[in-house]
């Protein structure tokens, strides 16, 4: 079975519990192991694929997931059009705890993850603007809104984690008009945009980080209580999205590879992996 539509699954969403038909396989990438298996399925009778990013017992730390892995596995799946789901901390007292936020921008503060397929003597320099698909998340941010949650668009600054920010560094992403603070999304969306993916970031406000001191300072029980508050609804909006996905993709997000390749195709079939030049470079090497 392939999936033109992906979802990785954020913390609290490991079993999806509304997809039919359900198996899982698991895939060899050249970048080793990914999260977990893949289940593939449906949802609404539309093929997808699903993968937990922390696994589905939660044992990997956000900087220590594969994420050339499993971005490249789903890619062997088929999959066009991914949808990331994540908890985030809020950096603006109007984004309240149980709050649904849509990536619209994204600020990268990591610097141990490898974010790109193309080592070994291949460049590539994806174009990354505007590093989430607008047409993929228009439609989230409509279907969130007729689910009935507060839904807000918003900019994502991913820290290296595993720990929570500090007050200064807190205070810092909110003096950079920053909406929401994450550990994950900078690596897939930079991946999936070398894998001609279309991305959206469905995001979840489980606490105010450590800025407000108005509320308690972030907390594992907090963040885990309000994730559980907010399965029901990340659960709806998911299964409402899924058959809304059938847009014919004529954003920069399917031609990412077009022209951003650098070397030549010779060079890329003498050094290149068969198996990146199958899936990610078909096209480049014809």
């Amino acid at each position: 079975m392939s999936a033109k539509i992906g979802i990785i699954g954020g913390s609290g969403l490991y079993k999806m519990g509304i997809m039919d038909d359900v198996e899982e396989v698991s895939i060899d990438t050249p970048f080793g192991k990914t999260s977990d298996k893949i289940t593939l399925g449906k949802i609404s009778d539309v093929d997808v694929a699903f993968l937990p990013r922390h696994g589905k017992d939660h044992a990997i730390a956000p900087h220590k997931v594969n994420y050339r892995a499993n971005v490249f596995a789903l890619k062997e799946c088929g999959v066009e059009y991914l949808v990331s789901t994540a908890a985030v901390g809020s950096l603006k007292k109007e984004l309240k705890p149980c709050d649904f936020v849509i990536a619209d921008q994204l600020i990268d503060r990591t610097a141990k993850r490898i974010t790109t397929f193309f080592e070994d003597g291949i460049v590539a320099h994806v174009g990354f603007a505007d590093p989430f698909c607008k047409t993929l998340s228009d439609i989230a941010l409509k279907v969130a809104k007729e689910e009935g949650v507060d839904v807000h668009r918003g900019t994502y600054v991913c820290m290296e984690g595993p720990q929570f920010s500090t007050r200064a560094e807190s205070n810092l992403y909110r003096s950079w008009n920053v909406d929401v603070v994450g550990m994950t999304l900078a690596s897939e969306s930079k991946l999936a945009r070398e894998a001609e993916m279309c991305l959206c970031g469905i995001l979840t406000v489980t606490d105010y980080d450590c800025w407000y001191d108005g509320e308690e300072d972030v907390s594992v029980a907090s963040v885990v209580e309000n994730l559980k508050k907010n399965d029901k609804n990340m659960a709806n909006i998911i299964k409402k999205l899924i058959p809304r996905i059938k847009y014919e993709r004529t954003c920069e997000c399917h031609n990412a590879l077009k022209h951003a390749v650098i070397t030549s195709p010779e060079l890329i079939e003498k050094h290149g992996n068969p198996q990146v030049n199958r899936v990610l470079l078909k096209r480049v090497t014809k």
